[in-house]
């Protein structure tokens, strides 16, 4: 049942019974009207504290997890990964290149 027809349920449920309930204990028409009302009120609020509590417990806990969405981000991420890891190993080879090519001139230099 939804929220909304949850609501509507109780009030109406609330204003039945305290009509019922003002008809046997009420001495005027004010006093009538007066406990409707109030029980009706009662019933309206009631109802919104139970829909909170069951929002609170039980579709807070359910939550939402986009897989799909979720799995082309990662799909995503690990390409760049990937790329970014071949662009290291260039920047390494050629470094480690330098590095032989710069011995290997300091070594004929001395020679």
């Amino acid at each position: 049942m939804r929220g909304n027809n949850f609501v509507a349920f109780l009030t109406v449920q609330g204003f039945f019974l305290g009509l019922a309930f003002a008809v046997l204990q009420a001495r005027s028409a004010t006093d009538i009207l007066t406990y409707t009302a109030l029980i009706t009120i009662f019933f309206y609020l009631f109802s919104h504290l139970v829909i909170a509590m069951y929002y609170r417990t039980y579709v807070g806990k359910k939550g939402y997890f986009p897989k799909a969405s979720h799995e082309r981000e990662l799909d995503y991420f690990i390409r760049e990964i990937e790329k970014r890891e071949v662009l290291i190993d260039q920047d390494y080879d050629i470094g480690e290149s330098q590095s032989t090519m710069g011995t290997a001139a300091a070594t004929q230099k001395a020679a």
